[in-house]
C-alpha cells in the first residue's frame, strides 16, 4: 500500500506511519472498543472475516475502505486471520483520550504497535490447541554445520539440536511447528519443505542469524557470562536460538515470554521416524488430518492439557535409551499395581490447571487473575499428591516428580490469603482479591459498597417527596448518576416545588432524568472510593504476579512434574482397561510380539459392535528363527497392512515407555522405524505414485541401519508387472543382505516366496482366507507359509462390481491361469479370447429349492416371540428336519 502523507487527518497521519513499519502485518489499530482497519488492509480483512466493509472519510479524493472488530471478542478474529495465513500488528492506545486533549483539541491519542501476532508466537488460550504444542522452529546453517531450535512460547520449552539438511524434513515432520524462520537467503531453498509440513516460513535478515552476536544475545537473556553451562553448543546451534530470541524481540516488542534455559538434544537418543513413515503409521494424525483415527487419539487417557502435550512429545520421540524407557515402564508398573493410588492421583490432576501456559502469559504481561489462581490451584493439587504418596515406595520417575511438587508452601499460603475462589478474567474488573487481605483495599471496598446502599436509600426518599413511585436512580459513563422518571412524570419534575431540588439534565423519548446537588456530592465520593478500590486490586496483581515470577523455575517444574505423573497414570489406565502387556526392551536385535493388536483398529472394531480384533503373532528375532524379515502374501482386505502397522506400531509404543497391545513383547531397541505402506501420488510435486514410492523406497534402502523396524507393503505395484516383481526382488534382497533391518514385507508378487528358500533370513507368513460357495471369509489370522493365489476377483465382487465384469474377469483369470500351466504365451492367449462385447452374460444359476426348514424361518418375526413361542419353534423346526432327511 502506497499512500501520501498530504492533506490528511493527523488521525490517518499516525495510522499511516505507524503501518509503514509493518508492510506485511494486517493492523489491528485501537480506537476506543474497537480495532479498526484501513486500506488494502480493510479490504482483505472483510474477506477473510467475513464482516462489513464500510468506508471512513476520504484520502487524496478517494474514500477509505474501513472495517473493524470489537476488542472484547478480538481473539477469534485474530484466530481465523491467522489460520488464514495473515499477521497481525497489534496497535494500542498508550494513553488516556483526556490526556491527548490537554495538548490541543486535535491532538492525536499515543499509539503504537506492543505485538505481532504470528502463527508461531501465541499464548492466548482462544488462540492455542490446549492438548499440543505451538513450536516455533529456526534453522540455522554455519560453513558444514546446521542446526535446529524451537521452542514453545506459551510454556517456555527451549530446545536445540544438530540437524543436517537432508534431515530437516523428518525433524519438521515430528515437531509439527506451526511457523519456521530462516535466512533470508534460504528462503527459496527451503520453502518447499516448510510449507510442505503445514508450517509459515517467515524470512529474517543474514544478521539475525549472526553466532557471535548471538551468543550475547542468549547469555544477556539468560544472564550468564558463558552458555557451557546449558550445554557445549555448536556454531549452528547458537545460530538457530539466537534467530529465535531475535524473531521474538520483533514480534513480542521487547517482552520477552519466560523462556527455560535452552536443552541440546542428540539425534541418536530418539527413535528416527521420517515424515511419510509418521504419515503412513498415523501417528498424531490420520490420514483424513484429525485427531480421530490416530494412534495417540486412540490412546489418550491424560487428564491435563500438559500431560496431553507431554504424550505427544513421547510418540513422536520415542526414547533409544534403555535406561529411560525402563524407568518410564516402572513408573507405568507401580501404579497398574496400585489401582486406588492411580485413581486418587488422577482425580487431584483433573482439578489441576495449566500452569504452563498461565506462567507465560503473567511474564508477557497478558496474564488476569485467572492466571494468577491457574498458579494457586495447580501448587495446591500438586501438594496434595505430595501428601498422598508421602511413605509410599516409589520408582524414580514418579520420586523425582514428587519432589518437584514439594517446597511451594509460602507462595501457596500468600496466593491462596490473597485470591477469591472464582476471580474476574481481567484485572480491570475487580473483583479478584479475597476481603481480609489488603486493609487500604478493604476500606476503599467499604466505603463503595455503602456508597451504593446510599443510594439506595436516596432513590426511596425521592419516591417519597416526589410521590412518583418509578422513579429510578441509574448510572450511565456519561451523566454518572441520575434521577430517571417516565416522561409522563416531566411536568410534575420540573414545576415548584419540585424544580428547586431537581435539576433537569437530558430528556429521551420516554423518560426525563434529573440530578440533585446531594446526588452529584455522593457520587463524587463513590467514584472516588471505587477507582481507589480499583487500583489497589491492580498494584496487588502485580505484586501477586511478581511473587509468582520470582518463583518460575520452581514453578515450570512442578508443572513439568504434574504433567509426568500424569502420563504415567494414564499409560497404567489404558494397560489396565485393554489389556496390554509389560514389555521386554533390551539392546538385543529381538523383535518377538505374541498376540499383537492395532489399538487403534481394534477400538474402532469394539465400537461398531463388530466381530473381534484377531490378536498375531509377529517373530523378527534373528537369535530365535533366523528371520530378520517375514515376506507376508495373501488377499487384499485380509488384514496385511494391520499386520504391518501394528507391529511398527508395537515397537513405537514400548520405547516410549509403555505397556504395549500384546500378550507379550520382547524388543531389542529400534533405532529407526520406516513404512511404506499404501499409495498415493503428489501432483504438486509432478509425482506419479508410483514415483512417490520409489522415492519413499529409496530414503529406506539408504538410511536404514541393522537395528531399524521397516515394513514395506506392495512394493512395485505401480509400473508393469514384470518392472515391478523385479524392484520388489531387488528392494527385499538389499534390506536382507546390505541394511540387515528387521522387517515385514507384504507382496502379490507370489514369485518372491522363493526367496524364503535362498535368503538365511527370509520367512515366507500368509494372512489366512477360507473359499465357500464362491466367496472369500477373511480370518485375519497369520500364520507361517505362503498364499496360493491373491483372491482379487472374490475381493472384486465384494467390493460391488457388476455382475457381468466379475464373471468376465473369472474367464480371463481361468484363460491365464491355464496358458501358464500349459507353458503358451498370454499375448496369444489374450488374443483368443471372445471380446467383452460378444461375451454372453452368464445365465443365473437356477435358483436351489427352499427347503421347509427356510420356509418356516421366512415366516418368523423374532421381536414377535415370547420365550415359550422360542421354544415351540425349535420343535416345529427339529421335526421339519427329520421329516425332510
Amino acid at each position: 500500500m502506497t499512500v501520501a502523507k498530504s492533506a490528511v487527518t493527523p488521525m490517518m497521519a499516525q495510522y499511516l506511519e505507524i503501518k509503514q513499519g509493518y508492510p506485511n502485518a494486517l493492523l489491528f489499530y485501537r480506537m476506543g472498543d474497537f480495532y479498526e482497519m484501513f486500506f488494502d488492509d480493510a479490504v482483505a480483512a472483510a474477506e477473510a472475516l467475513d464482516i462489513a466493509l464500510t468506508k471512513r472519510g476520504k484520502h487524496l479524493g478517494d474514500e477509505i475502505p474501513m472495517c473493524g472488530v470489537p476488542v472484547h471478542s478480538a481473539d477469534g478474529y485474530l484466530l481465523t486471520l491467522i489460520r488464514k495465513g495473515f499477521r497481525v500488528a497489534v496497535c494500542e492506545q498508550l494513553e488516556d483520550p483526556a490526556e491527548a486533549k490537554k495538548r490541543g483539541s486535535k491532538s492525536v491519542v499515543k499509539r503504537d504497535v506492543v505485538r505481532l501476532v504470528t502463527p508461531g508466537t501465541l499464548t492466548e488460550d482462544a488462540l492455542l490447541e490446549a492438548r499440543r504444542h505451538n513450536f516455533l522452529v529456526a534453522w540455522a546453517e554455519v560453513r558444514d554445520e546446521a542446526a535446529l531450535a524451537w521452542v514453545d512460547i506459551s510454556t517456555g520449552e527451549f530446545r536445540v539440536m544438530g540437524c543436517a539438511p537432508v534431515r530437516l524434513g523428518p525433524e519438521l515432520a515430528r515437531l509439527a511447528p506451526r511457523e519456521v524462520i530462516v535466512s533470508e537467503a534460504k528462503e527459496a531453498d527451503l520453502a518447499g519443505v516448510v510449507t510442505e509440513m503445514g508450517a509459515s516460513i517467515t524470512p529474517l535478515s543474514r544478521a539475525s542469524f549472526d553466532s557471535t552476536a548471538g551468543q550475547d544475545r542468549l547469555q544477556s537473556l539468560f544472564r550468564v557470562g558463558s552458555l557451557d553451562a546449558f550445554g557445549a553448543f555448536g556454531r549452528a546451534e547458537v545460530s538457530a536460538m539466537a534467530a529465535i530470541v531475535a524473531y521474538l524481540e520483533i514480534t513480542q516488542r521487547g517482552k520477552l515470554p519466560l523462556l527455560r534455559p535452552p536443552v541440546r538434544e542428540a539425534a541418536d537418543r530418539v527413535v528416527q521416524i521420517d515424515a511419510a513413515t509418521r504419515r503412513n503409521l498415523e501417528l498424531t494424525r490420520s490420514l483424513s488430518g484429525g485427531r480421530d483415527g490416530s494412534l495417540l487419539g486412540a490412546i489418550d487417557r491424560t487428564v491435563t492439557a500438559p500431560g496431553a502435550r507431554l504424550l505427544e512429545r513421547r510418540l513422536t520421540s520415542p526414547s533409544r535409551d534403555l535406561e529411560t524407557v525402563r524407568a518410564r515402564l516402572d513408573a507405568v508398573s507401580v501404579l497398574i499395581e496400585d489401582q486406588a493410588l492411580t485413581e486418587e492421583l488422577r482425580e487431584a490432576l483433573r482439578k489441576a490447571p495449566d500452569m504452563d501456559r498461565a506462567l507465560s502469559r503473567l511474564a508477557l504481561e497478558r496474564g488476569g487473575p485467572r492466571d494468577l489462581t491457574a498458579i494457586r490451584n495447580g501448587l495446591e493439587q500438586g501438594q496434595a499428591l505430595v501428601e498422598r504418596m508421602e511413605g509410599e515406595t516409589l520408582p524414580p520417575v514418579l520420586s523425582e516428580a514428587t519432589g518437584s511438587l514439594g517446597g511451594h508452601l509460602d507462595l501457596l499460603d500468600v496466593l491462596d490469603q490473597a485470591l477469591v475462589a472464582e476471580p474476574p478474567l481481567l484485572a480491570r474488573d475487580g473483583g479478584f482479591i479475597a476481603p481480609g487481605y489488603d486493609e487500604e483495599l478493604d476500606e476503599a471496598r467499604s466505603l463503595r459498597d455503602e456508597g451504593r446502599g446510599v443510594i439506595a436509600g436516596m432513590q426511596a426518599q425521592y419516591c417519597e417527596q416526589t410521590s412518583i413511585g418509578s422513579l429510578k436512580i441509574k448510572h450511565n459513563n456519561v451523566l454518572g448518576y441520575f434521577v430517571e422518571t417516565t416522561s409522563t412524570h416531566a411536568d410534575k419534575m420540573m414545576s415548584p416545588p419540585l424544580n428547586e431540588t431537581f435539576i433537569h439534565r437530558q430528556t429521551t423519548a420516554n423518560a426525563v432524568r434529573f440530578t440533585t446537588v446531594e446526588l452529584n456530592e455522593l457520587e463524587t465520593k463513590i467514584i472516588n472510593a471505587g477507582s481507589r478500590a480499583l487500583e489497589i486490586e491492580k498494584r496487588l496483581f502485580e505484586d501477586l504476579r511478581t511473587r509468582i515470577l520470582d518463583c518460575a523455575d520452581r514453578v515450570g517444574d512442578a508443572a513439568r512434574a504434574l504433567a509426568e505423573i500424569d502420563l504415567a497414570a494414564a499409560l497404567a489406565v489404558i494397560a489396565r482397561d485393554e489389556g496390554w502387556a509389560r514389555p521386554k526392551v533390551d539392546e538385543s536385535r529381538a523383535f518377538d510380539v505374541a498376540g499383537g493388536r492395532h489399538p487403534v483398529v481394534e477400538q474402532a472394531l469394539r465400537r461398531q459392535g463388530g466381530a473381534p480384533f484377531i490378536a498375531n503373532d509377529c517373530d523378527l528375532s534373528a537369535e530365535a528363527s533366523g528371520a530378520t524379515m517375514w515376506l507376508v502374501t495373501g488377499p487384499n482386505m485380509a488384514g496385511k497392512s494391520t499386520f504391518l502397522r501394528q507391529n511398527a506400531l508395537i515397537a513405537l509404543i514400548a520405547q516410549m515407555g509403555s505397556f504395549v497391545p500384546a500378550k507379550s513383547a520382547h524388543i531389542g531397541l529400534v533405532s529407526q522405524v520406516f513404512s511404506r505402506v499404501g499409495a498415493s501420488d503428489d501432483l504438486a510435486r509432478g509425482r506419479s505414485t508410483f514415483m512417490v514410492e520409489m522415492v519413499e523406497t529409496a530414503a529406506i534402502l539408504n538410511q536404514a541401519d541393522d537395528r531399524a523396524l521397516v515394513i514395506l507393503d506392495e512394493i512395485g505395484r505401480g509400473t508393469a508387472t514384470y518392472d515391478g516383481l523385479s524392484i520388489a526382488w531387488a528392494t527385499l534382497e538389499h534390506l536382507h543382505d546390505v541394511n540387515r533391518a528387521r522387517g515385514l514385507f507384504a507382496t502379490h508378487y507370489h514369485e518372491l516366496t522363493r526367496l524364503a528358500d535362498r535368503l538365511d533370513g527370509v520367512r515366507n507368513a500368509t494372512v489366512a482366507v477360507k473359499e465357500w460357495q464362491g466367496d472369500v471369509i477373511f480370518l485375519h489370522e497369520v500364520k507361517r507359509g505362503s498364499a496360493d493365489r491373491s483372491y482379487g476377483v472374490q475381493v472384486a465382487r465384494l467390493a460391488g462390481l457388476p455382475h457381468p465384469v466379475v464373471e468376465r474377469a473369472r474367464v480371463v483369470l481361468e484363460a491365464l491361469e491355464e496358458g501358464e500351466r500349459e507353458g503358451g504365451k498370454q499375448t496369444t492367449l489374450i488374443d483368443d479370447l471372445p471380446l467383452f462385447s460378444a461375451a454372453p452374460t452368464p445365465a443365473p444359476a437356477s435358483p436351489v429349492k427352499q427347503s421347509d426348514v427356510e420356509a418356516r424361518l421366512e415366516e418368523v418375526v423374532p421381536d414377535d416371540l415370547t420365550p415359550r413361542d422360542a421354544l415351540q419353534l425349535v420343535y416345529d423346526l427339529k421335526k421339519l428336519l427329520r421329516e425332510s432327511a
